[in-house]
């Protein structure tokens, strides 16, 4: 359904460096960059997420954030460790969240900017 989400962003070094450790953990990886905006996916110039350089960003209000898929537990683990050293606060730690399903394993976070993120898998633990 979506194609990318642009979001904006304050500081967008510190930004970067952010999703650079938070999405790297994922394998996802910046897929262009200039001087106003960062682009992460998997594939050149084909950004999926695309941070927006704007003086006065804000987030979305409650209820709004980005679930990035995750290929195993380990990579949600090392998506939330990741983040965290890079200025991301907690917002529930990677587990598994029986009220959305038997096998939803997630770990939510805030990045620099107010944006609430979360890295998902929903399958069987192998």
């Amino acid at each position: 359904m979506l194609h990318h989400l642009s979001i904006g962003v304050r500081d967008l070094d510190l930004a970067g460096r952010f999703y650079d450790a938070a999405l790297g953990a994922l394998g996802y990886r910046r897929v262009f960059e200039d001087d106003t905006a960062i682009g992460y996916g998997v594939i050149d110039d084909e950004d999926l997420l695309c941070l927006k350089l704007r003086d006065d960003a804000q987030p979305p209000g409650a209820g709004f954030h980005i679930a990035f898929s995750a290929s195993s537990r380990a990579a949600v683990d090392a998506f939330h460790a990741a983040a965290l050293k890079i200025g991301g606060l907690d917002h529930g730690v990677p587990g598994l969240r029986p009220d959305y399903g038997d096998h939803y394993y997630a770990a939510f976070l805030v990045d620099p900017d107010g944006h609430r993120i979360e890295a998902v898998i929903n399958a069987p633990a192998s």
